[in-house]
């Protein structure tokens, strides 16, 4: 029997690490400034430290980790102008992308979209955060996997990625005890085919909120 070389493994273990870290990331797990050891990563998943430094270096070429001229690894604490900014990218992808899913918006994809817009309402009664982050990100991305654009998707989750620990922040000041208008309005358009409604509704459900946290 042919065994495994040591640099397979080794790949395995940092893909492994790469995307559960970056999975915690997305779904705001980690709090914004908050510091990370590539010995505490290592501990938390299991492995050597070369699987935990290359999981950590594609993570910071991604944006969603900040790494100081001192070597200090940790999740971004976003500026105002860098929260406008994230804001306006997902203004500019996100309704193109809804646009080239109206096509193909059957009504089995609208279904799954109100059920989870009702595990939404759930988690939301649950004071869970994580959970609604989660869960606002898959009503979204299950609506623009539609679109038949992987680049313009992976764009947009590249920006979600940066923006996880600071929608954590941005949750505890909506206060949110219902799930977003915006979503409904989403709905709506997607069953009249209302390409302009649409677009005008995931326009502001991506940038509305992310703007109160400016100043």
């Amino acid at each position: 029997m042919i065994q495994p070389r040591a640099q397979d493994s080794t790949t395995a273990a940092h893909e492994r690490v790469y995307r559960a870290l970056r999975t915690r990331i997305m779904h705001g797990e980690i709090d914004p400034g908050e510091a990370l050891t590539l010995r505490g990563i290592g501990k938390d998943f299991g492995v050597s430290m070369t699987p935990a430094r290359e999981a950590v270096r594609r993570l910071v070429a991604e944006g969603a980790l900040f790494l100081s001229s001192s070597g200090r690894v940790s999740t971004p604490a976003l500026s105002d102008d860098r929260i406008e900014e994230l804001a306006t990218l997902r203004a500019m992808l996100e309704p193109e992308l809804a646009s080239r899913a109206l096509p193909r918006a059957h009504f089995a994809l609208i279904d799954r979209l109100e059920a989870i817009n009702q595990g939404v309402n759930q988690v939301i009664a649950r004071h869970d955060a994580i959970g609604y982050i989660r869960l606002n990100l898959e009503f979204h991305r299950t609506l623009y996997l539609r679109a038949q654009a992987p680049a313009m998707l992976a764009m947009t989750e590249t920006v979600w990625l940066q923006l996880g620990p600071t929608m954590r922040a941005l949750y505890g000041r909506l206060n949110r005890a219902e799930p977003p208008y915006n979503h409904k309005l989403i709905l709506a358009a997607l069953k009249a085919g209302d390409e302009p409604g649409l677009r005008l509704a995931v326009r502001t459900d991506a940038t509305q909120g992310l703007r109160m946290l400016k100043g």
